[in-house]
């Protein structure tokens, strides 16, 4: 990689981007990954079995975790997501540590949460984003800041509108 690196420098007269610094072995890994959590796990009907993918791929899931089928774990930022203990992910929720021009920023998801169907939990700002604990997500919300303790979050993009 550092021959092809070197060579791309030499070319565009600009820094190389930041997958030239990835290892080989990097590189044949990650399409292994997304496959087995885009595709595998996200559709397997058995939740233990997902969990079990998941936690294969490198993802930290806690205990008596519930993560239903279609939702989209960012492979590319696994070591950045945390996902806590007692935690329902309802169906389809989408989680983003990164985007275009964007840091890889930390998600962490506390204990007893609630996911609702189709949430999207997207990580814009430096120091991630936390959903604290016993918190509630609901159905189609935007989670684009973190959500404090005990509290209910809803809307696009998300508003508190419960909190203990």
């Amino acid at each position: 990689m550092f021959l092809l690196r070197y060579l791309y420098e030499k070319i565009n007269k600009k820094p190389a981007p930041y997958y030239f610094h990835y290892s080989i072995l990097t590189i044949v890994i990650k399409p292994i990954r997304k496959y087995f959590t885009n595709i595998v796990a996200a559709n397997c009907p058995f939740n233990i079995i997902r969990i079990l993918i998941y936690r294969l791929c490198g993802f930290s899931i806690g205990k008596y975790t519930f993560i239903g089928m279609r939702c989209y774990l960012d492979d590319l930022c696994y070591k950045q997501m945390k996902i806590g203990n007692n935690c329902t992910i309802s169906y389809g929720v989408y989680f983003a540590c990164h985007g275009k021009n964007q840091g890889h920023n930390p998600i962490t998801i506390k204990d007893n949460c609630y996911i609702g169907m189709c949430a999207r939990i997207i990580s814009p700002i430096e120091g991630g984003i936390t959903i604290g604990t016993q918190s509630i997500v609901g159905a189609c919300t935007l989670v684009n800041k973190s959500i404090p303790d005990n509290s209910t979050a809803v809307g696009t993009p998300c508003r508190v509108i419960k909190s203990e």
